[in-house]
């Protein structure tokens, strides 16, 4: 693949830092757009998708160190190819959920009309950051010998432990193409709403459906399992997909919720 985009002398631009880094415009940006639509203060939302999608990464990092802490603090650089890599998405939505509660608890702003705005912001940073993955070569998925869409990673500059000339299934690819589908969903969705938080609920419950499919493709180990291994994933249960039957039924309770609040007021 291509971990690295330029190099010039010292400087080293990473392809994972870059895509992040227009995943985070583009979320900025249809952020602000939909803040000047809904006539709230563009700063506060600029503050608000900044530093949660900040705060994300730091959280989707965390989990990813405390999850493999034996491999990434047995060399230093083991230790820094946690830098290069995605991390683990869920805790950065937990992280950046959390943070964003707070935040708008402080400017005493709606959740639900701020969640609206931020679902569908978060699925096209999301679009852009999977795709940093597949240059970087983390989240891999399973050997894939025989399949016509398998990856082979060869590039000596991929250090996060992804095999090497075998062919993968191209998991990264899959779940960016469908967040992307999800955005689309949720645009769609946004500016035909009955209700103020039926956008940010229908995020997580599409969110947490894809990363489910996608599991069942995943090659790295270190994301855990309830029961069975990746040798026989149709018949097991990682700690990611329990996380998303989670997710799923929260989903389903926040739309009611939000859908009976709506009815109240």
């Amino acid at each position: 693949m291509h971990p690295i985009l330029v190099k010039i002398g010292p400087v080293t631009i990473h392809t994972y830092g870059f895509m992040l880094a227009v995943g985070v415009l583009c979320a900025i940006g249809l952020s602000t757009w939909l803040a000047k639509k809904e006539k709230l203060d563009t700063k506060i939302v600029f503050d608000l998708i900044f530093y949660t999608l900040l705060i994300g990464l730091v959280g989707a990092k965390l989990f990813m160190f405390v999850a493999d802490f034996g491999y990434y603090t047995r060399s230093f650089d083991n230790f820094k190819s946690l830098l290069f890599s995605g991390g683990t998405f869920f805790g950065g939505l937990i992280f950046g959920v959390l943070f964003a509660a707070w935040f708008l608890r402080k400017h005493k702003m709606n959740f639900r009309v701020l969640g609206d705005m931020i679902g569908p912001a978060i699925a096209l940073a999301h679009f852009f950051g999977r795709m940093g993955c597949f240059f970087a070569g983390c989240c891999w998925g399973r050997e894939a010998w025989g399949c016509p869409i398998a990856v082979v990673f060869t590039s000596p500059a991929t250090t996060t432990g992804v095999p090497h000339h075998l062919p993968l299934y191209p998991t990264q690819l899959m779940e960016a193409g469908l967040n992307l589908i999800n955005f689309l969903v949720l645009i769609i969705s946004y500016k035909k709403k009955k209700f103020p938080g039926q956008v940010f609920a229908l995020y997580i419950f599409n969110y947490a459906l894809i990363r489910f499919f996608v599991e069942f493709f995943r090659g790295d180990e270190d994301r855990g399992y309830i029961f069975g291994s990746m040798e026989t994933p149709f018949t097991s249960l990682s700690v990611p997909q329990l996380i998303s039957i989670i997710g799923m039924i929260a989903a389903v309770v926040l739309y009611r919720i939000f859908k009976k609040a709506s009815k109240e007021n």
